[in-house]
């Protein structure tokens, strides 16, 4: 049979799931068109780390046509879908120019992740970042970065403080993350390099709505992750909620003000908007509500998968985490393919859990799995071994292994570059001690 003869499966996104999804079609009699409306697969979870200038955004994200080059099935499409017409099974989707183009599929897959949410503040986006794409990343570490040279030719010490405040909103694993990350960053890399300013003045703030950090950690786990927090320098703020943020800092419910010209919105996420695409049933975050083969109610030969799904599994949602998305995108392909040989569906997926991993700072991590809970460097060990075993290029793995390695024994960056940043209008000429301009 002819390639164009073949079923079409359309997969909408490349992420964790649409790419493991993709791959499990590798030899099956099919073809394939992967949408993204970016050119590269990203590795999400280290993203905090190219916001702290420990990687660059070329250690976390491949080229997806490099990644798919030996499967000769697939095609991959830079485009941005804009609507999905399920009664004639086209997918609709524009390119950087504007121009709209109709993909008809026999199968589609929706594999689209999520975004930031500011839960009905989406005000506070312009002045508080989250961390979901390398421009996030890049945007993120300009501004630390700027930080630091601003203080550095501020002549009144009095504002070095509110120059070298970071705040984070929300902490849960990437707040945590984060907050330990700048802390180091300030401890071991910043603080020989400055001479109008000690780095070590900067205050970390990592503010939570809840009692406790990592509410999806275990409280022993959580309470080992906030003591070590506190060992780096962070100041931890629970029962705290952001009512305001502008180019000043924000405000909490308590009135109290706490200047700064970072903030950083590590607080929750939001689906996309895949399920008003195909007018699916959703649930109260906006995420569609899937069969137990993942199937959209309706149309049998629709799957959502990964963050954009609604799945629970023994009376609880699925966590929003790669090893999910992978593993459902597995599945998808496994049911399109019962559903083309006429055999039955397989078994209703069901979630393997393979733990939980964070790290705060050098030589501490969390590691949680089933009865298993351990904290410190062994957790940490773990962790830097299965995030290089995920990484999807083996150069990849090579070249963060031995960029880790690298900052931990010198404290040195993979970049610290300002990448397009432009600060304020310039002021008026002024002379200081030590500086002119």
């Amino acid at each position: 049979m002819e390639m164009n003869q073949l079923p079409h499966v359309v997969i909408i996104g490349a992420g964790f799931g649409g790419l493991a999804a993709a791959k499990a079609l590798k030899n099956a009699p099919v073809r394939i068109t992967l949408i993204d409306r970016s050119n590269h697969h990203l590795f999400q979870p280290l993203l905090y780390q190219v916001a702290t200038s420990v990687l660059t955004p070329g250690h976390i994200a491949s080229p997806i046509r490099e990644i798919v080059r030996r499967q000769k099935n697939v095609t991959v499409v830079m485009q941005e879908v804009t609507r999905i017409d399920k009664e004639q099974r086209h997918v609709y989707a524009a390119n950087p120019d504007g121009e709209t183009s109709v993909i008809r599929y026999d199968y589609l897959i929706v594999a689209t992740g999520a975004r930031h949410s500011y839960f009905g503040h989406d005000e506070f986006e312009k002045h508080a970042p989250g961390l979901k794409t390398l421009a996030d990343a890049v945007s993120v570490r300009n501004k630390i970065l700027a930080a630091f040279e601003l203080a550095e030719t501020e002549p009144d010490p009095s504002q070095h403080k509110d120059l070298l405040t970071f705040v984070l909103v929300g902490a849960g694993p990437t707040g945590v993350e984060v907050a330990g990350a700048i802390a180091t960053l300030v401890k071991y890399t910043m603080r020989s390099e400055f001479r109008r300013i000690d780095p070590t003045w900067t205050r970390v703030i990592l503010i939570h709505e809840g009692n406790r950090i990592l509410p999806s950690f275990a409280e022993k786990l959580a309470a080992a992750a906030h003591k070590r927090l506190k060992e780096l320098g962070v100041e931890v703020r629970l029962g705290e909620r952001v009512e305001h943020i502008d180019e000043h800092g924000v405000v909490l419910r308590s009135g109290e003000r706490i200047h700064s010209r970072v903030v950083v919105w590590t607080a929750g996420v939001a689906p996309s908007p895949a399920g008003k695409w195909i007018g699916a049933n959703l649930d109260r975050s906006g995420r569609i509500q899937v069969q137990k083969d993942l199937s959209v109610p309706g149309n049998p030969e629709i799957f959502a998968i990964g963050d954009v799904a609604s799945f629970e599994q023994d009376g609880r949602p699925l966590p929003g985490v790669a090893q999910v998305a992978i593993q459902q995108g597995r599945y998808a392909s496994s049911a399109i393919l019962s559903r083309m040989s006429g055999h039955p569906s397989p078994l209703p997926f069901r979630y393997h859990d393979k733990g939980s991993l964070a790290v705060v700072g050098p030589n501490f991590g969390l590691l949680q799995r089933g009865n298993v809970q351990l904290s410190g460097m062994l957790a940490f060990l773990v962790w830097v071994w299965v995030h290089i075993q995920f990484l999807v290029q083996t150069s990849l793995r090579l070249t963060v292994f031995l960029q880790w390695m690298w900052t931990y024994v010198t404290g040195q960056r993979g970049s610290r570059l300002i990448v397009n940043h432009q600060g304020p209008e310039p002021a008026p000429a002024r002379v200081s001690e030590g500086l002119s301009s």
